[in-house]
């Protein structure tokens, strides 16, 4: 018979999971806050489910299953997106991400959300098809023709030297 988890061991979920999900929340909203927010949120939600998760080892893919559909649930909000009047510009951030890399997240901003959150959830996060399509709650068939276009549109900003004119042709 399983057994239920308990409140230490989703305390030590969240130390161990929280770098990986907030990486990935941040590839696929391409800011900071939002990307905090996101997996505050995911964790949150996973969390409220935490006595159906039964299998230890199981429970980071079901906290980064969360994330995924939570973020999918915030790109079909109308406006999710929009921006916020103040009186004064934000000043830019002076300091930047040694571990990043600038032009990829910079060109990963330029897609659609859903083309993002494909890309990310297949190629950083290593998902298949059927994971990704499981998780934003989409067909595999929408996964791949989004895959595809997304690839088509950073081999343009990118070039063929950062994302092979191959990657993708395995969908």
């Amino acid at each position: 018979m399983a057994r239920q988890l308990t409140d230490d061991e989703f305390t030590e979920l969240v130390h161990a999971a929280w770098p990986g999900l907030y990486r990935t929340a941040y590839l696929m909203l391409g800011e900071h806050q939002l990307a905090e927010d996101l997996v505050q949120t995911a964790l949150a939600k996973t969390y409220a489910s935490w006595r159906q998760v039964k299998d230890p080892a199981a429970a980071p893919a079901y906290a980064r299953t969360v994330l995924a559909t939570t973020a999918a649930t915030w790109f079909r909000r109308r406006g999710w997106r929009n921006e916020r009047p103040t009186e004064l510009l934000p000043e830019r951030a002076s300091h930047t991400d040694p571990s990043t890399r600038p032009a990829v997240v910079d060109a990963l901003r330029s897609l659609a959300p859903r083309q993002r959150a494909v890309v990310v959830l297949r190629y950083y996060d290593d998902l298949s098809v059927r994971e990704v399509a499981q998780a934003l709650g989409i067909t595999e068939g929408t996964v791949k023709s989004q895959t595809s276009d997304a690839l088509g549109r950073l081999r343009v900003l990118l070039g063929d030297a950062v994302i092979p004119a191959d990657l993708g042709s395995t969908l």
